[in-house]
């Protein structure tokens, strides 16, 4: 494929500017390992490669987005470089995000070649389904092992109102090419919202269960400037597990798909419900991943503003990786103890939209 490789000229800000924010001292490293100073180790990263999407989620975009310029966003051979140091330091499960992963340009080259780290045990994606029609078989042939795909709603009109511009049976026709293709464990992930999805619960369930997939229930996380009034959306985990409840029977269940999701399984089914609960259940003393962004910043934790620039160093040291490794180190040193979505309900302190940050 073409090489993307910009140089530092195109950066808008100097490499001067770039300042690892922590000392070796103040992280606790051991050699070929990513351990924070909690003692958390680290074996998961979330690599959004594109700021842009094909929807306008309410929850995760304002209705008018301003994307980010193309030199200010890693090229893919960027994103390798990255993955593969992490992958070095002991990272074995890498998640590709976006925006929407699947309207970049070249995204299957990029999982293909992430597929083939020595020491990568899982690939997996989150999409919204829009694209999956076309590259479900494309993604299972380049090495993706499990595929996550947002489904607030099964009601044409309402996702749309949802989405702003998406399609429902666009989405519905990607997820039977996605089992169609052969892959396991497909989840849909449904973020709970008071007053406009809620009702629908048990039917994305009943969905899941009629088509032997999982399904995991979000509670909604106030991020950017829409973050704004979220208690009156919001949901809890305990409310939707009483409400499933009336209709299935839950089996609390231990397993573990690698990330905060707690799992519930529905006997003589194949289907587990999950939830991901960061105002109701904080799970932040196992966090095991930090997250990339399409603008190469490195965030420990998503509910926190620090971060560490890793784009300048990527074009400043284009052929050596020991600059990237060490920040990365260092990084460890930041990691935040844990987040306080609840007292951000109002007034949240995280202003950036979660499409900036990766899904």
């Amino acid at each position: 494929m073409r090489n993307e490789s910009l140089t530092p000229e195109a950066l808008p800000e100097s490499l001067a500017g770039f300042v690892p924010a922590t000392t070796p001292e103040t992280s606790k490293h051991a050699d070929g390992t990513l351990v924070d100073k909690y003692g958390r180790h680290v074996t998961y990263i979330r690599l959004s490669i594109t700021d842009r999407c094909d929807f306008r989620c309410t929850y995760c975009m304002a209705e008018e987005m301003t994307f980010l310029p193309r030199a200010q966003v890693l090229t893919l051979e960027e994103c390798l470089r990255i993955v593969n140091t992490f992958v070095g330091l002991g990272v074995t499960k890498v998640r590709v995000t976006g925006g929407e992963p699947l309207v970049r340009h070249n995204a299957v080259w990029l999982m293909e070649q992430i597929a083939r780290l020595d020491g990568l045990k899982e690939l997996v994606i989150t999409t919204n389904g829009s694209q999956l029609e076309r590259y479900a078989a494309p993604l299972r042939d380049a090495g993706v092992k499990r595929i996550n795909i947002s489904l607030d709603t099964l009601r044409a009109d309402r996702f749309k109102e949802i989405t702003r511009v998406g399609d429902l049976a666009k989405v519905l026709r990607g997820i039977d090419a996605a089992r169609a293709t052969g892959f396991e464990r497909l989840k849909l992930n449904a973020v709970m919202m008071r007053g406009r999805n809620d009702d629908e619960f048990i039917d994305l369930v009943q969905f899941a269960v009629d088509k032997g997939i999982d399904v995991s229930f979000i509670e909604e996380m106030p991020l950017g400037e829409i973050g704004h009034g979220r208690q009156e959306t919001y949901f809890s985990t305990e409310e939707a597990i009483a409400r499933l409840q009336t209709r299935f029977t839950l089996l609390p269940s231990a397993e573990s798909s690698g990330g905060p999701a707690r799992y519930w399984r529905i006997p003589d089914t194949q289907t587990r419900v999950g939830f991901i609960s960061p105002h109701s259940h904080n799970f932040c003393d196992s966090c095991n991943r930090v997250r990339i962004t399409a603008q190469g910043e490195l965030y420990p934790c998503l509910g926190n503003n620090d971060a560490i620039r890793l784009l300048p160093l990527l074009r400043a040291h284009p052929t050596d990786d020991a600059p990237l490794r060490q920040a990365i180190m260092h990084t460890m040193g930041i990691k935040a103890k844990g987040h306080d979505f609840t007292g951000q309900m109002n007034a949240p302190q995280v202003v950036r939209f979660m499409s900036m940050t990766g899904g």
